[in-house]
This record gives structure tokens, C-alpha cells and sequence, in this order.
């Protein structure tokens, strides 16, 4: 089976050009997989439906979560479809079978006053310069921390205030900028063009073509220690977009494009923020709701 995987693990990256870091999320989850045939004397010919089942039980008896079981029961599906698809065997085990529905938690945010109050900033200097840039893009642009990294400089277009982005799965979606996005990475180029990288990347690593997302993720931890109230994290941003613009707009369909979700139920969890941004106004104003 450990072949088998290894082939189906390396048709992802040259076949489907999923990332290294997605790469690396199958292989982790299907290695527990190895891990219990190995010890019930399994292969992918003779595993079935019922030791699937009695796989993820053990899984659960382990106290993971049922996200994480979720996650490792999608792998082996996948997996064994491909088997499927190559005609290794006949049909998968892993059909028809359900992992534990996992809590919905509502993603932290930030208001819209609080975004104001951190973005409102003015500098000379350059590192700070180009972290308000990415700040401005992941709010002002709901990017993903991949999606920005990996920006190109003639993926922009400031003439009609569009940017080419590149998500999951090597799709490409077209989204907009606004004026202070647009203003603030006008501001980095002057300093990125003063020093001189031969770099086609928009914001460059030191060692690498792009700057790495464990960095960007670290000078937002930094700029919040001095810029905001609470902890900024990239993914809070690109929910902070995608929450304050439906607060405005109520236009599921438009969010989930804008944010490049393939399926809308993804985006929904949105309009569960929203109510409870309602249910808080209710709570804190109407006199029959107070205590």
C-alpha cells in the first residue's frame, strides 16, 4: 500500500499541482492509514468497507477531533477512487461511509472600526510600508496567505483595479482592489523599486523568489502588538472581508466568488456571522431582550 500511496501522493503534485503543504496533509492522514492495515495484515485489495469503519472508530477512540477524522476519511476516499480510476481494484471501501459532523465555530473577526483603527497608520519605514501592503490586499482583496504570497507583479492592474490571482487547486479567479490597497502597494513598489531586486515576485523573500507565509504570519503578530487590540492573523483578515462586505451587500453569491469558494455552503458560515452580529445589536438594544 505504501507504493500505491507514494504514486497517488506524487499524481497530486505533477497531475493535479496540489501544494506541498496539501501534499503533505494526505500523506499525514494516510499514514495513520498504513498504520492500522499494517497492523491487521491489510492491503488495498483486501481492506473493506467494515475496516474503514473500524479505522476511523480508532481514530475517534484517540479523542481526535471530527474535523481531523473528517480530513483523514476524505484522503483515503480520494485514494481509493484513484485506485478505482486505475483499475487496481474493483471498487473502493471507503464508499458510502460518514465521518462525525464537526461543530461549526464561527471564525474570528475583526469590526470595521477596529480594521480602521489598524490600517490608519502612517510610516517611512520600509518593512512596515510593506506589511501594510499585505494587510491592505488580505482585507481590502479576501486573499488566502498562498494566493498572496505568490502575487506576481503584472498580476496587477491598477489602470482598471483588478488583480489575477491563482488559488486552491491551481484555479484562476480575477478580483478587485480598492484605493487604499491600491495606494499602499504604490507605496511599497517606490521602496522595493529603491532596493534594486531583480525580482518578479511582489513581495520577495530573502532566501526565496517570494517571502514565505510563516514570515508574513509573524510581522502581522508583530504589527498587532503595536497597531491593534488583539491578534491579527491573515485568514481573521480575509474573514473580516468577507463578513463586512456581506453586512453590506447580503450578496452570498458575489462573496463566494470574490472569495474563490468552489461550493457556496463554504461561504455560508458567513451569514451564521452575520445573524450573530444581529443577535448581539438585539441583545445590547431591545428592551424585552435585556435582563
Amino acid at each position: 500500500m505504501q507504493n500505491e500511496i507514494n504514486s497517488f501522493l506524487l499524481y497530486l503534485k505533477q497531475q493535479k499541482n496540489y501544494s506541498d503543504h496539501t501534499i503533505d496533509n494526505y500523506k499525514r492522514d494516510l499514514d495513520k492509514l498504513i498504520d492500522y492495515c499494517k497492523k491487521n495484515n491489510l492491503s488495498f485489495q483486501t481492506i473493506q468497507n467494515l475496516h474503514i469503519k473500524s479505522w476511523l472508530k480508532g481514530l475517534h477512540s484517540k479523542n481526535l477531533s471530527p474535523k481531523t477524522i473528517q480530513r483523514s476519511l476524505s484522503a483515503a476516499k480520494s485514494f481509493f477512487n484513484h485506485l478505482v480510476v486505475l483499475e487496481k481494484i474493483p471498487h473502493s471501501p471507503a464508499y458510502g461511509i460518514k465521518a462525525p459532523k464537526a461543530a461549526k465555530k464561527l471564525p474570528k473577526t475583526l469590526d470595521v472600526d477596529q480594521m480602521q483603527q489598524a490600517l490608519n497608520i502612517k510610516t517611512d519605514d520600509t518593512l512596515l510600508i510593506r506589511d501594510l501592503a499585505m494587510l491592505e490586499l488580505i482585507y481590502g482583496s479576501g486573499l488566502r496567505l498562498s494566493e498572496l504570497v505568490n502575487i506576481k507583479l503584472q498580476d496587477i492592474d491598477f489602470s482598471q483595479g483588478i488583480i489575477h490571482v491563482t488559488g486552491k487547486g491551481n484555479k484562476d479567479r480575477i478580483v478587485p482592489i480598492g484605493s487604499h490597497a491600491i495606494n499602499a502597494i504604490q507605496q511599497w513598489l517606490t521602496k522595493r523599486q529603491l532596493l534594486a531586486l531583480q525580482n518578479e515576485c511582489l513581495f520577495p523573500g530573502k532566501s526565496a523568489p517570494s517571502i514565505s507565509p510563516r514570515t508574513v504570519q509573524k510581522r502581522f503578530e508583530k504589527f498587532a502588538q503595536y497597531y491593534a487590540d488583539r491578534h491579527i492573523h491573515p485568514h481573521m483578515l480575509r474573514h473580516a472581508f468577507a463578513s463586512h462586505l456581506l453586512e453590506s451587500s447580503k450578496d452570498l453569491v458575489a462573496v463566494q466568488k470574490l472569495l474563490g469558494h468552489s461550493d457556496i455552503s463554504t461561504t455560508q458560515i458567513y451569514t451564521h456571522l452575520d445573524f450573530q452580529h444581529l443577535s448581539d445589536i438585539y441583545d445590547q438594544t431591545h428592551p424585552r431582550a435585556k435582563k
